[in-house]
């Protein structure tokens, strides 16, 4: 019910900079909060921003300075600016929205995107 589409993913070099974004489709009327995971292979998915409707933001303390999250409610669209990437931001990275309230006044749990792979060279 709700489709979301990730792009911006790469390969960079360490201290470089990636910008990914992702946009959420489908009977939606209002997203509670966006954000972003990552996952290693073999490791767990781990949060790394979130934002709410209202502008609150949390970071990881691993990404803290370094990467911002920012949304456009209208559109559905959240983005993640990743700057001065290291050689651990290498992973898996993820969309989600969570609290989705459909036209249809149901609502959903978290949805998820299909996962951009980011890759940080030494």
């Amino acid at each position: 019910q709700v489709q979301l589409v990730e792009s911006g993913g790469g390969l960079v070099q360490a201290g470089g900079s990636l910008r990914l974004s992702c946009s959420a489709s489908g009977s939606i009327r209002s997203i509670n909060s966006m954000g972003w995971y990552r996952q290693v292979l073999g490791n767990q998915r781990d949060l790394i921003a979130r934002i709410t409707t209202g502008g609150r933001t949390n970071y990881a303390d691993s990404v803290k300075d370094r990467f911002t999250i920012s949304r456009n409610s209208a559109n559905n669209t959240v983005w993640l600016q990743m700057n001065d990437l290291k050689t651990e931001d290498t992973a898996v990275y993820y969309c989600f929205v969570d609290g989705v309230r459909l036209t249809s006044f149901a609502l959903l749990g978290t949805s998820w995107g299909q996962g951009t792979q980011v890759t940080v060279s030494s």
